[in-house]
């Protein structure tokens, strides 16, 4: 009988650098580890990747599987699927955690159909109760929660929601224990080839989940043509751009762009909310921002009972003037 053991995280790497998620991820293994009795260990997957080794000895991992070569410069479901489901079958965990980012998203549900095994998708919360890990997650456009054990297949996976859990701080450095596991993928043989990487720059999608400023928009912007002045103030503060679920079934934005339960969960230093009254659904998407300003022509806006500074006004006249008066004040410095 095999004998599943350990709690894996596979680290998500962009343009060169650990997601900061992958650092949430460790955070909640740590405390399910320490209950379960079990150890972290992390999956390194891409091209130079042995040389985060030395960041990862401060977290307390036990172990570090390497998979390193040059045909994982570009991500590949192909390739990445192929290496990682060799790299459990042989050592066996017992959970595996991704981000519930697009790397994850795409990757999990291919190692979890391969392995026969299950999988929770964007999870809020996983903790033990009698013995099991219960995986809770939001249904139904957010209104409701469910909670969800996988009691027999193994190992079970999970991808986790980003900006939820606490990352995991720094502790005295270890020494972990290094795997480089052998890579045995032929470029010539893939049904699939990256042959060049060109990077756009498209309107509203600089990505919100680990974006410093938000600048959002709700049902009270009116029109896609007046998310324009929300670009405007992003722009000047080299903020990403949000928006309520109202405003993208509107149509008036790209549904990367939502935050809230539905959505993308956010924490930025600051969040600003322009014509979003305040659903509860949007609020648990942003409620981790470390100051909150909401614009808002009506007082009695469920948001001002939350934010940390609110302006009673039509955002049409108010975030023009703040656009330029910011202008003007970074012009300065």
């Amino acid at each position: 009988m095999t004998d599943y053991k350990n709690i894996w995280v596979i680290v998500e790497f962009k343009k060169g650098k650990v997601r900061s998620v992958s650092f949430e991820l460790i955070g909640i293994a740590k405390e399910l580890a320490g209950k379960l009795n079990e150890k972290v260990c992390v999956a390194l997957i891409g091209n130079n990747v042995s040389n985060f080794c030395e960041e990862f000895s401060y977290f307390g991992i036990a172990e570090i599987y390497i998979c390193e070569d040059a045909i994982f410069e570009e991500y590949l479901t192909e390739t990445y699927s192929s290496i990682l489901i060799d790299l459990v079958k042989e050592y066996t965990p017992n959970m595996i955690l991704y981000p519930s980012t697009k790397f994850g998203k795409d990757l999990a549900p291919r190692i979890a159909a391969s392995l026969e095994t299950g999988l929770t998708p964007d999870c809020n919360n996983i903790d033990i109760q009698d013995g099991n890990v219960v995986y809770t997650r939001s249904v139904y456009g957010g209104n409701y929660y469910v909670d969800i054990i996988i009691p027999s297949s193994r190992p079970q996976m999970a991808t986790l929601r980003s900006n939820i859990f606490e990352k995991s701080g720094k502790i005295e450095k270890d020494n972990p224990k290094i795997i480089n596991f052998p890579v045995n993928i032929e470029f010539n043989k893939l049904s699939t080839k990256v042959i060049d990487n060109i990077e756009t720059t498209i309107s509203h999608e600089k990505p919100i989940d680990e974006a410093n400023v938000i600048v959002s928009g709700g049902r009270g912007i009116g029109s896609k043509e007046n998310f324009k002045i929300i670009d405007n103030l992003a722009e000047v503060l080299n903020a990403a751009v949000g928006a309520s679920r109202a405003a993208v079934e509107a149509g008036w934005i790209s549904k990367s762009c939502q935050v809230g339960q539905s959505g993308t969960v956010v924490a930025p230093d600051i969040y600003i909310a322009c014509g979003i009254s305040g659903t509860i659904q949007h609020l648990v998407g942003m409620k981790s921002s470390k100051k909150i300003i909401a614009i808002n022509k009506d007082p009695s806006a469920p948001i001002f009972e939350f934010c940390d500074y609110g302006i009673v006004g039509d955002f049409k006249t108010i975030v023009p003037l703040l656009t330029e008066a910011l202008k003007e004040r970074l012009s300065q410095d």
